[in-house]
């Protein structure tokens, strides 16, 4: 049976849950499906009012009485990495990037697990299998690559046959106008390297080669600690009820 999706989006709203990031409050989201052909121009669309995606899902909150979650972007082109940040990138030289279309692997979710595990034991990510992992990489119809960080091999520079072991990894969107990072996760015992700020720091310049203006971040929660990192990274805009504006902070 043939299944036709309708030209204009369908939004629903979730039923209120409790708020994982501000305690004693209740979060609700609006989102649509992203599917077929029109799904990248549909995400492109939606991420300029500050949806975000998960699989074929794009979303944004929508709580009743809460505006603390805002959209973040960082201007790419105008970056510029203070001294603390030119030390988490001096400590992460041994170490390489490559990009390739989102494919899952044993390696990836024993990563993951441990990340989790580590992190996030008590989160909604906790009880994620292998399969639902799988899905989470793969269930796109947008242009979506993976992002593998290993410790560099002595032929790393020529070929990826040495490279050593798995580090971080991050699942990266490229839209019209930047890059939007999905999800990222790392070795939760390599806390010296600063591999969450290391790995934004490389998605600035990859989307500065891609040619692309942003980096979306996501949402930055004012009062949340989870988040504080991100206003580290500066210039960037803040999507607001009259449309992106600089941050000054």
């Amino acid at each position: 049976m043939t299944v036709h999706h309708p030209q204009t989006p369908q939004f629903f709203l979730t039923s209120p849950s409790s708020c994982p990031y501000l305690p004693g409050r209740a979060e609700r989201k609006v989102f649509t499906h992203l599917v077929g052909e029109r799904a990248p121009g549909l995400l492109d669309l939606l991420s300029q009012g500050g949806f975000r995606r998960s699989q074929n899902i794009a979303y944004r909150p929508a709580c009743e009485h809460c505006r603390a979650c805002v959209s973040v972007r960082i201007v790419a082109d105008e970056f510029s990495p203070g001294k603390s940040m030119k030390r988490v990138l001096a400590k992460n030289r041994d170490l390489v990037g490559r990009m390739s279309s989102p494919s899952p692997s044993s390696e990836q979710y024993a990563l993951f697990r441990r990340y989790i595990d580590h992190r996030h034991a008590h989160g909604g990510m906790a009880e994620m299998s292998v399969l639902d992992y799988a899905m989470m990489v793969e269930d796109s119809q947008v242009d979506t690559r993976l992002i593998e960080y290993r410790r560099r091999g002595p032929d790393s520079a020529f070929s990826a046959a040495s490279d050593g072991d798995l580090v971080a990894v991050a699942l990266s969107d490229v839209m019209a106008d930047g890059m939007s990072m999905v999800y990222s996760f790392f070795d939760p015992f390599e806390d010296e390297r600063s591999l969450g700020t290391y790995m934004i720091l490389d998605h600035i310049e990859r989307t500065r080669k891609l040619g692309l203006n942003y980096l979306y971040l996501g949402y930055w929660v004012d009062g949340s600690k989870k988040m504080a990192y991100k206003i580290r990274f500066q210039p960037q805009e803040h999507l607001t009820p009259n449309g992106w504006e600089r941050y000054e902070g």
